[in-house]
């Protein structure tokens, strides 16, 4: 990241932690302004709110039966337009319960192309990308400040002041609600795969007639096909991802045996390996727990030392077994049927850390 967007971050990180200081204090939608809306704008978004040319209180559109109604904020550009109309509720108001038709209605007689809803906490970005001057009735953008993540940072940085651009902010828009009705379309065949995608991805398993009876079997394959997909990838990807940052020590171990031999890790040996340190996590330095992989076993050492076994995962044969050993260092295997089972362990990997310890 540049400069500035480190900067922007820091900001951002820093007004999360006084929401989270100051939101069980605020009781009013006026403390709900005061004490985390016009901050937000003025130290994360780079407002001036003091300025009555770049933030108006209690905007008026000053139109028909509207005329004697407010929007609570608007910020305006150069030219002493209105560009984003800000409705706020106080802090414990769930925004899900759609609490903007005065917004809505602020919307459709203002010049203003996006229109924000918060609570202080929670900021939902709308425009009007389904009819032109109608605010769409879903956000295009939904940030919640006690829990963002990168990408919710880009779009919020789209809204600072240095960097503000209503065009490019709603070309941005479109493409954000495109997405989110892409992912909401394959949200729902992930919980029941039907139409032209069923019959697509049963064709590739199902070379013959599609009759009622086997679409209805294939539906339900379809499914958990498509769970252990998106599964797959998640693994893969947090394990790439925790790979990279490993030591070169740990790395080499889990490539290459001593006889030469290239050995292949599997995300599940990966993923075991990273409960039992979750399991040490508070009786040793995890950073000495280390990964050594063998054509027969998937071994979890005490200082990347096979004289300090912790346990070993028989990973490679259709019957899976977790080894746990004794002070004497002797091994006994136990059958597990998921992943989970490790847990059932806890205790006896845990002991096996104060035999070499103590």
């Amino acid at each position: 990241m540049s400069f500035e967007d480190d900067l922007f971050e820091d900001k951002l990180k820093a007004h999360a932690k006084r929401i989270s200081a100051r939101q069980d204090l605020v009781k009013t939608e006026e403390a709900t302004k005061n004490s985390l809306i016009m901050p937000f704008f003025q130290d994360v978004l780079g407002y001036d709110i003091s300025d009555p040319t770049e933030v108006v209180p209690e905007f008026s559109a000053d139109v028909g039966p509207l005329k004697e109604k407010k929007v609570d904020y608007a910020i305006m550009d150069d030219n002493g337009n209105p560009v984003l109309l800000v409705e706020c509720k106080k802090a414990s108001v769930n925004l899900a319960d759609r609490e903007m038709a005065q917004l809505f209605q602020y919307f459709s007689v203002s010049d203003a192309r996006i229109g924000v809803l918060t609570n202080g906490i929670v900021y939902q970005f709308f425009s009007d990308i389904e009819k032109e001057n109608l605010m769409d009735s879903e956000p295009f953008l939904e940030v919640d400040l006690l829990n963002f993540d990168d990408s919710a940072f880009i779009e919020l940085k789209r809204f600072a002041k240095q960097s503000f651009d209503v065009d490019s902010t709603l070309e941005a828009a479109t493409s954000l609600r495109r997405i989110r009705l892409m992912k909401q379309a394959l949200s729902k065949q992930l919980e029941e795969p039907e139409g032209e995608f069923l019959r697509w991805i049963s064709k590739q398993a199902y070379p013959g007639k599609l009759t009622r009876s086997v679409q209805a079997q294939l539906s339900s394959l379809a499914k958990h096909a498509f769970n252990e997909f998106i599964g797959d990838t998640l693994r893969l990807s947090f394990f790439s991802a925790y790979t990279s940052g490993s030591t070169e020590q740990e790395t080499a171990s889990t490539e290459e045996s001593d006889s030469g031999v290239r050995i292949e890790t599997t995300t599940q040996e990966l993923e075991g390996y990273i409960i039992v340190k979750s399991m040490l996590r508070d009786v040793v330095d995890v950073s000495k727990v280390t990964i050594r992989d063998t054509q027969n076993y998937c071994g979890i050492l005490l200082d990347d030392n096979n004289r300090k076994p912790l346990c070993r995962l028989h990973f490679n044969r259709a019957k899976k077994y977790v080894g746990i050993f004794d002070e004497q260092k002797v091994e006994k295997r136990y059958a597990i049927d998921s992943l989970d089972d490790l847990y059932k362990y806890e205790d006896q990997i845990r002991a096996t850390v104060g035999y070499y310890t103590l």
